[in-house]
């Protein structure tokens, strides 16, 4: 069942309450990348994607490919509160012999459709499942979150080449636009000028919105539907480390641990997001 705006809006905060849980105090965890994309990832499973947790490898599914596989935790939030598997495990984040490890695995995680983490690669993958949905003669679609410091890489380039040539409808990507890699600002580590030029220069139809905003989210993946000559790129200009103070914006928790204070306080303020 489709949830509605505000339902949505919620959910988003709930995912990101599990993040704060699933990484807790004092372990390091990439904060910064999976709350900016909590949006984005609750519009996928909660409103858009056709999925069944029940069958995880239901052939008409809509495939989703989480290109930088560091933000994981807001994956696997999804997946547990979708009913992939119990949220108990959301507690083993990254023990020994969990099913769910520091980088997404194809054969650890009911519901992971690719191994990734090597940065560069998702798009590729997902470009790979978009044709090979389209020799299958099938509908669905294949939707790519891909991260800031990927746009580094020359593979990303490569995919939006091919899947332009062969106008890959069914091929949706998101670039978590939130500005900040790993060692800092993008703008200081790589500067790579006008994203949206870039991919429209390669033959994506390409759209910006606030991809912290749910109806902007919603509406795009939407309007994507009608897009029948190209693939789709949407620059979500989006907050690093989303819904958290101290976390927003900040370049040191792209990666990085929680005090016990520091967990009380992110705690605060996200159940005090999902009670408004």
């Amino acid at each position: 069942m489709k949830l509605n705006i505000k339902e949505l809006e919620r959910k988003a905060y709930v995912l990101r309450k599990n993040v704060i849980n699933m990484i807790g105090i004092g372990h390091r965890g990439h904060y910064g990348g999976a709350l900016s994309s909590a949006e984005i990832m609750t519009a996928l499973y909660f409103y858009k994607m056709n999925h069944r947790p029940d069958n995880p490898k239901w052939e008409d599914r809509d495939r989703f490919v989480l290109s930088k596989g560091h933000s994981c935790p807001i994956l696997y939030s999804a997946l547990a509160e979708s009913g992939y598997f119990n949220m108990e495990h959301l507690k083993t984040f990254k023990d020994l012999n969990s099913i769910l490890q520091g980088h997404p695995d194809v054969l650890k995680t009911p519901g992971v459709e690719a191994n990734t983490g090597s940065l560069g690669q998702g798009l590729s993958i997902g470009l790979g499942m978009a044709l090979g949905l389209r020799l299958d003669k099938r509908d669905s679609k294949v939707y790519v979150i891909m991260g800031d410091g990927e746009m580094g890489e020359g593979q990303i380039w490569e995919a939006g080449i091919v899947a332009a040539h062969y106008k890959l409808n069914n091929l949706v990507a998101f670039l978590d636009h939130n500005k900040i890699q790993a060692m800092g600002f993008t703008k200081d580590r790589i500067n790579v000028g006008s994203l949206a030029e870039k991919w429209k220069a390669f033959g994506w139809h390409t759209v910006e919105i606030d991809g912290n905003n749910m109806e902007e989210v919603v509406k795009v993946l939407d309007d994507a539907d009608y897009i029948t000559d190209k693939p789709v790129m949407v620059i979500a200009h989006t907050l690093k480390g989303k819904g958290i103070s101290f976390t927003e914006n900040t370049p040191a928790f792209h990666n990085n641990l929680m005090t016990e204070i520091q967990f009380e306080q992110a705690l605060f303020e996200i159940n005090q997001k999902i009670e408004a």
